[in-house]
């Protein structure tokens, strides 16, 4: 299927790889190209063309590594209405609103709804303004110039407002009526009221003439619509601002990385065509491609773009490193372990997208308030048109017009609808880049109503890669001949505290020798013959178990529990020899990470398995005071729903396999972006850098998406409730004060620019 340059035979038929056609090389039409060391022949030139650009396409089930298929093709989704998912860019048969790309690309491509609302703002506005200006220089509205300001006014009103008139008939005819149901009911009774009393004056009522010209108000539909077409442009330009966190993570992965090849040569490739295993160089300035280890060299990581933490790593052969952090200092390989979409940042990427579609629970009020909202909106106009038609001054039916095409302007619901859903946008992208990933808004609610925080011993409050730190022999026996026994035993285990002791004897210069006839009891110990002498390491019940008494040491284990440490038992030849301490160091920055949740006033219980001495010391090195210890997997979700029968607001913070039924009943699951990937599946919120100072983070950023939310849906309805009564002509018997439709569609329009200005504040909230 292949050859290499310097083995070609030119007789030997091979396979085009884009056709499958089989191509004889010296006679192929197509000609040849060259990738990774490989020579491949085409049957025609636009077959290597296609390959060029994209190899590792066509190389699947060959020499290359198979290729992900390609991502479907974009999908659209409405802000306010996320369950509304389509193919292609349109209006959301529920609100109304523009739908947006259900994905961010990196590069900001052209928005077809923005554009096709910029262009024909332009047109409107163009013939808008000299039918405003005939309009006001002109007032009597001659025969001449009503013909005049129909011409300008209809492009305007049927061509400029077709969405909205689409958009409205497609509310009634959905059963969701929303802005646009009220837009088109205004714009539209003012455009045909004029219509019909340009074509037949003398059907109006005499009263409304005056014996004086036709009343039109070609210029208040006119201007309407080309002030609510400025309001979408400047709303859609504001929303694409959200999708603003999402491309700047996408940009933090590199274009390319740099492939160290088996000859030991180094290339430059796309970063799609990295696969796992690969060896990468990194060096001094450059970004890691993808996620991985280092193999060989140093480096000193910047990572603060990823985990939100602002001191540099240092990376050193087995130190993880994460795709798109930049190599301050140094050189390095490192190999690929995770790939496209498997990498932290694109989880992120995937995770900030999701949360920023979802509804917070607050949202429920402003879809309760909008659904009878409208309807009350249609009310009112209709009551205040026939108030007006009975009661008003001449023209009656002018005023009955202008206030109600004035109500039903004002009271367009979309700053309420935006109230909730802008907040949350702005808030997941920004906790994105502080390392704090939040999977839904009813998380980001509910956090900081959070009154009592569970969290679990290992890998949360400690670093959860224990150590050996005590070695404690009985009289007559060598600590070094203890420890070497111990290790040699340990060689066949994969309990995670094997790798601690291996970890000790090799810093305490000790080598283990061949451990014979291994026998693993999980949960007790483990048992083998070391240089013909049978050693056994485990529980002091295990070793009662093999007629072994412990006893002696008791006190001593004691000792070590009260320590914090995790006491392992050593016997040889059925006789108890000593002690191993092993502890789980606790991370530098837990002390103060909960020093400031208590400062909040959450109550704090640590959760574990391990034997209740050991935590008790653990907790009380940490100012805490309520422990469940020697708790099994299956009973942490238990402990949590134990707090929730009692009326607390539960978080949970772990990072094990055995955490996540735990994080999944808590109303807010936290996982450390260290921990589990079944841990970090099942948790609402993960701290990218598995440090709990992230949790301060995230509480304090609930608490001000909350407060903007709040915010946010107070200026919508206090607007609300202001606009309508004024629009409707209430000041009019007190102050003579009539509102113009054309000051309701820019206050209108101002309403939603500011709910979207107001929650893109929440970018510069300092966490």
């Amino acid at each position: 299927m292949h050859v290499h340059p310097d083995t070609t035979d030119a007789t030997t038929p091979v396979k085009d790889p884009v056709c499958g056609m089989t191509v004889v090389p010296g006679a192929a039409k197509g000609g040849s190209a060259e990738h990774r060391g490989t020579t491949w022949w085409f049957c025609n030139p636009k077959c290597r063309e296609k390959f060029v650009a994209d190899p590792e396409r066509y190389l699947h089930g060959s020499a290359a590594p198979p290729t992900p298929p390609p991502p479907p093709g974009t999908k659209w989704t409405c802000p306010m209405d996320p369950e509304i998912v389509r193919d292609e860019p349109g209006s959301c048969p529920i609100c109304g609103m523009a739908l947006e790309p259900l994905t961010v690309s990196l590069e900001e491509a052209p928005n077809p709804e923005l554009r096709a609302m910029w262009r024909r703002f332009w047109a409107s506005a163009v013939l808008t303004a000299p039918l405003l200006a005939l309009a006001m220089w002109e007032p009597g509205n001659g025969a001449l110039s009503g013909w005049i300001q129909a011409a300008l006014a209809t492009p305007v009103v049927l061509w400029g407002g077709w969405p909205f008139f689409q958009r409205g008939a497609a509310s009634v005819r959905n059963r969701a009526l929303n802005m646009f149901t009220l837009i088109a009911l205004g714009t539209g009774v003012a455009y045909g009221f004029s219509v019909f009393a340009l074509l037949f004056p003398d059907a109006l009522p005499p009263a409304q003439r005056h014996g004086g010209p036709v009343p039109l108000y070609f210029e208040a539909a006119a201007v309407i619509t080309t002030l609510v077409l400025l309001g979408q442009v400047l709303e859609l330009r504001a929303r694409s601002a959200t999708s603003g966190a999402i491309r700047a993570l996408l940009r933090l992965a590199p274009q390319s990385a740099r492939v160290v090849q088996a000859d030991g040569t180094e290339v430059d490739v796309p970063l799609e065509q990295v696969r796992v295993g690969d060896v990468l160089r990194v060096r001094p300035g450059e970004k890691v491609a993808v996620d991985g280890v280092v193999t060989e060299g140093h480096g000193v990581v910047d990572e603060s773009m990823v985990t939100g933490e602002p001191l540099p790593v240092e990376k050193a052969p087995g130190a993880k490193v994460i795709g798109g952090t930049l190599n301050q200092n140094g050189s390095f390989r490192m190999r690929a372990e995770r790939i496209g979409r498997d990498t932290l940042l694109s989880r992120i990427v995937q995770r900030v997208s999701e949360a920023q579609r979802s509804r917070a629970p607050i949202q429920k009020l402003a879809d309760k308030v909008s659904a009878i909202f409208v309807p009350t909106v249609i009310a009112v106009a209709a009551i205040a048109a026939v108030v007006w038609a009975w009661a008003g001054p001449e023209p009656k039916l002018a005023h009955a017009l202008v206030n109600a095409v004035a109500v039903l302007i004002i009271a367009c619901p979309c700053a309420l609808g935006l109230a909730t859903p802008m907040s949350i946008m702005v808030a997941t992208g920004h906790g994105a880049h502080a390392g704090v990933l939040v999977r839904d808004a009813q998380a980001l609610e509910l956090l900081s109503r959070v009154d009592v925080l569970v969290i679990d011993k290992t890998g949360t409050l400690t670093e959860g890669r224990p150590r050996l730190v005590s070695v404690r022999a009985r009289d007559g026996v060598d600590e070094a001949a203890l420890l070497r026994a111990a290790a040699s035993v340990e060689r066949g285990s994969e309990h995670p505290l094997a790798a601690a002791i291996l970890s000790g004897a090799h810093h305490r210069g000790v080598e283990p020798a061949a451990a014979e006839q291994f026998r693993a009891h999980p949960g007790k110990g483990i048992e083998a013959r070391v240089d013909g002498r049978l050693v056994a390491l485990g529980s002091a019940s295990f070793l009662r178990e093999r007629g072994v008494d412990p006893s002696a040491l008791r006190s001593c284990a004691d000792a070590l529990r009260a320590e914090g440490q995790t006491v392992i038992f050593v016997a040889i030849d059925g006789e108890v020899a000593g002690l191993l301490g092993v502890e789980d160091p606790i991370k530098p920055s837990t002390p103060g990470a909960l020093q400031a949740l208590r400062d909040e006033g959450l109550r704090i219980v640590m959760l574990t398995g391990d034997h209740r001495a050991t935590a008790t010391a653990v907790a009380r090195r940490l100012g805490l005071t309520e422990v469940e210890a020697e708790v099994l997997p299956e009973e942490k979700a238990e402990v949590v729903a134990r707090l929730q029968r009692q009326g607390h607001r539960v978080a949970m913070a772990g990072d094990g396999v055995n955490d996540a039924p735990a994080l999944a009943k808590a109303e807010v699951g936290i996982a450390m972006g260290t921990g589990a990937d079944v841990a970090m599946e099942s948790a609402a919120v993960t701290l990218v850098q598995g440090d709990l100072r992230g949790l301060v983070r995230a509480r304090r950023l609930s608490a001000a998406t909350l407060r903007n939310i709040r915010q946010n849906l107070l200026f919508a309805f206090v607007y609300n409730a202001l606009g309508v009564p004024v629009a409707a002509g209430v000041l009019y018997p007190f102050f003579g004060l009539l509102l113009s439709p054309m000051f309701a569609s820019v206050a209108m329009s101002l309403s939603s620019v500011s709910v979207i200005s107001n929650a893109l504040r929440l970018r510069r909230i300092k966490l």
